[in-house]
Parts: C-alpha cells; structure tokens; sequence
C-alpha cells in the first residue's frame, strides 16, 4: 500500500469529522472571485477549527511516490541497520527514534521515526550563545539507500514551497500584510520532517500512537496513508476521526500563529490512536518553522480587537524566540537523548514566557 494518492475516496467514517473544511489552494490563480472564495474558507477553518484538508497544492503523486517508497524502504530495513541512525547519536535531535522512545505529556508514543531537517554543518553553541543551536546539525542517513536522502530533501523544499504560499493566502484572508513575516523564514529557516510507522497496538492496553498535544512552529502539513487514526479535537471537547483525503495533505496551525495572532487563529489539540492489532499506519508530518532566532512580532490585522487571548497551560510555557520553543519541545519528547547530550539544559519552570 502506498500514500500516493489512489483513485477512489474512502468512505467517511464519521458525518462530523467529514465536516473537516476542505480548502483548495489553486483557487488563488483562478480570479479574484475564487481567490475571495478561498479568503473566506481559510479564514473560517483557521479561526474556528485550526485544522483543514489542503488540496490544489501542486505537489505530484510521483513525488509523493519517490518519498513514500524510500520511506518504506527505510522501515523495511533490518533493525540493526536503523538503530545504526539512533538519535541518540545526535545531539542535534536528527534520526532514527525506536518504538516507545519518544514521549508527549510524558507518555510513550508506540510508534518509530526518522527526523528530519535542513542538512547543516553540526553547532556547538559558545556559552554566550543560545542552547538551541544545538539544533543545527546532520541528518543521519541509511548507506544502503541513498535514493532516501534525496527524496527527504526534496520534500523540504517542495513542502517549505507550499507553505510558504498559504502562508501568504491565509495572513491575506484577514487582512493582514501577506509577507508580514517572510523575514524570518528565507534560507535560514527551520523545516523538520518525521518519516512515521506506527506498528499497531502496544498490546498493553494503551493505544497511544502519539499522545494529545499542539505543535509548535507555524503550519504542519501531514501526509497520511489510507489506515486512519489521527484525530482531532473539536469545540464539543471530543476527538474525532480525520478520515484519509486522498491526494490532500490535512494541515494544522502550530502555537506560533495562535501567539501573533493573540489567539485569533487557534492551534488544536490531535492525537493519533494505533491502529488496531499489526496493522501498520505510515505518515509524513512536516514541519514549517522559522528561524531559531526568530522573534515572532504580534500580527497586524484587522480583527485583532476581537482576539480572546492565548490559551495558557502553565506545564506549557511559550518563549518569544521559536528556537527556545523548539528546544523545550525536544527536550521534552526525546528524554533519552535529553539526558546523554543535553542534562544541563533541561528548562526550568521560571523560564520567561512569550510575555519577554
């Protein structure tokens, strides 16, 4: 089975999670009409519901393809082979993540991944420097396939592309300036990508695939195959089914545009439930983000009087710089590379918010 995009649509498992708002991006070359259209669906689905299915993206099932084979390629090698990439290795966070490593309200998540990002030359940070520099550095990559590297990479930039766009359309669909903040993305910029096998379930009784929990950055736009089992949390306070769309990418906001936009655009709780027994589920969630030095200015946009504010979690502090975000983030989900390469910095509840 693969994530390209087959034919024929699944059925809807659920009438209110097909409710998820459908958004096609290639409404924006097609007139001013359909570009209203558009405004108008982006900015219901980002201020009510955080979430929508992105189609008319331009990204092609050959190059879905490309990724996906070497992704599967990857998790069908032996498991030597992908320990020889554990991220333990890295202090930059990038590789291989064995089955029940990872952690998110410091639950295991049952799944393993590769991460992910620009391919840099690893930093050592000075001690006059920021900590999380530490996340510049290598990827590591497979020997046995080197067709994966050019594959991941090319998604980055493909996926960095698209974003960067709806980006562009969405700040416009609420009047704001659509380049307000092109300055602190550009080459410096910090995109990750998960190559993800959730196994099936634990056995154990805990069908945490991964745990409930927002992202951090900008905008995620996630590849799922045809298995199902990401879900949602909606205004009733439940979590509901995202059923596979083919051919779309199901994009979230990250807690980044729910802070400039003083929570006007919302970041949404999701999970994701193993599948049932040995099914396997793949996915590909890749990441925008900017800068690690970048500090993210309030937007400017006409309905920022009726912002309710930012939802606060004091177990969840948000910093002005989004490297300080990222930092905490791995810290938190990767305790055992936390612990080998990074005790020293493990963040301390007074740490200034996004308030500094």
């Amino acid at each position: 089975m693969s994530l390209s995009a087959p034919t024929l649509t699944p059925a809807v498992s659920s009438s209110y999670a097909s409710q998820l708002p459908i958004v096609d991006l290639s409404a924006a070359d097609r007139g001013p009409d359909a570009r209203r259209l558009l405004h108008a669906q982006l900015h219901s689905a980002a201020h009510d519901v955080g979430f929508f299915q992105l189609v008319g993206h331009g990204v092609t099932e050959a190059e879905t393809r490309a990724l996906t084979d070497a992704m599967r390629a990857f998790f069908a090698l032996p498991e030597a082979d992908r320990r020889a990439l554990d991220n333990l290795n890295s202090p930059h966070f990038r590789g291989y993540t064995r089955v029940g490593d990872e952690r998110t309200q410091g639950a295991r998540d049952w799944r393993d991944q590769l991460d992910i990002g620009a391919e840099l030359p690893a930093r050592v940070p000075a001690p006059w420097e920021p900590a999380y520099w530490w996340l510049d550095g290598p990827n590591q990559w497979p020997e046995a396939l080197p067709g994966l590297r050019t594959a991941a990479l090319h998604w980055i930039d493909r996926l960095s592309g698209v974003a960067e766009r709806l980006l562009h359309e969405l700040l416009a669909s609420i009047g704001a300036a659509p380049d307000f903040y092109d300055d602190i993305f550009g080459p410096r910029a910090h995109p990750q990508l998960k190559l993800v096998r959730y196994p099936g379930s634990s056995g154990e009784g805990d069908d945490q695939g991964v745990g409930a929990h927002k992202d951090y950055g900008f905008l995620t736009l996630l590849l799922q195959d045809q298995v199902g089992g990401l879900q949602v949390q909606r205004e009733d306070g439940n979590f509901h089914d995202v059923p596979p769309l083919p051919g779309a990418f199901v994009v979230n906001l990250g807690e980044l545009l729910e802070v400039a936009t003083d929570g006007y655009l919302v970041a949404t709780n999701h999970r994701v439930v193993s599948p049932p027994g040995a099914t396997e589920r793949y996915s590909v969630p890749f990441f925008y983000n900017p800068r690690l030095d970048a500090r993210i200015a309030p937007l400017d946009f006409p309905y920022a009087s009726t912002a309710p504010g930012v939802t606060t979690d004091p177990a969840n502090p948000l910093f002005a710089e989004y490297g300080r975000n990222a930092l905490k983030g791995k810290l938190r989900a990767h305790p055992l590379v936390a612990a080998r390469h990074h005790a020293d910095l493990l963040l301390r509840r007074d740490q200034p918010a996004m308030s500094e």
